[in-house]
């Protein structure tokens, strides 16, 4: 990165400052890497720390920088895709799922979840605790609400707890046929639970998009994904695969 003169130039310095830099981090910077501290890179520029800090903060607003705690700011990998097109609907578990099992417990769902599964209110269900990661960071935590009666036989294999359960229970809703799935997607705050999994602050905004899957006339499952705001992107019709490129100054990857 070379120092450049922003003095002349009629829009904000920050605003400029971060073209420049985003320019910088498709060309000089790979995933993942840490950038020089802010005293070095006002220097490098020539500009105020708190210019910098602004070009900086929305760099990260856009998805482009992460700040982690204990390492520094690092370069963001490319946004994840959260599908919400006409593809085949497909069991979670299935080949191809991006998601990796974490642990699965038998718990008493939230109120409006057992709502949703038409079970009784004290009713225990099988709840799926999935994670998925992207450059080895995680971008998304699940929680897959499955009714006993969903998965009658589960009890005759041997997988007590962890990862092994949560695989046992994808095994026995692939063996359903599915008839049909539906999403909601809502713009959230992370709370305490999902920020420690997500490596991000308490209030941190999420994505959190809801699954319900049918099969045998009744929802055989749901799916409560929470997704990182600043890492992910949704994608509509039967690919999702379009990407926008509007110069250097904003990319959707």
């Amino acid at each position: 990165m070379g120092t450049t003169q922003l003095e002349s130039v009629p829009e904000p310095k920050y605003w400029h400052l971060k073209t420049v830099l985003s320019e910088a981090l498709d060309s000089e910077f790979s995933v993942g890497e840490i950038l020089p501290n802010e005293r070095d890179l006002a220097a490098r520029f020539g500009v105020a720390r708190a210019t910098l800090r602004q070009a900086l903060e929305q760099l990260e607003l856009e998805g482009r920088l992460q700040r982690r705690r204990g390492v520094g700011t690092t370069v963001a990998p490319p946004r994840v895709g959260v599908a919400l097109g006409t593809e085949p609907h497909t069991w979670p578990g299935a080949a191809g799922d991006a998601w990796q099992p974490v642990d699965c417990t038998t718990a008493v769902p939230p109120a409006a979840v057992a709502t949703a599964l038409e079970t009784g209110a004290q009713e225990p269900v099988h709840i799926v605790h999935r994670s998925r990661r992207t450059h080895g960071q995680p971008v998304a935590a699940e929680l897959l609400y499955v009714p006993e009666s969903a998965v009658p036989d589960l009890s005759a294999i041997d997988a007590p707890s962890g990862p092994a359960r949560a695989r046992a229970v994808l095994r026995e809703l692939q063996r359903l046929e599915l008839e049909g799935q539906e999403s909601a997607v809502e713009l959230g705050s992370a709370r305490a639970d999902d920020a420690k999994q997500l490596d991000r602050l308490p209030g941190a905004p999420v994505l959190v998009v809801t699954t319900r899957f049918n099969a045998e006339g009744r929802t055989a499952a749901l799916s409560v994904a929470t997704y990182r705001a600043d890492t992910c992107r949704l994608t509509f019709g039967d690919s999702g695969g379009v990407e926008v490129h509007q110069g250097p100054e904003r990319q959707a990857s």
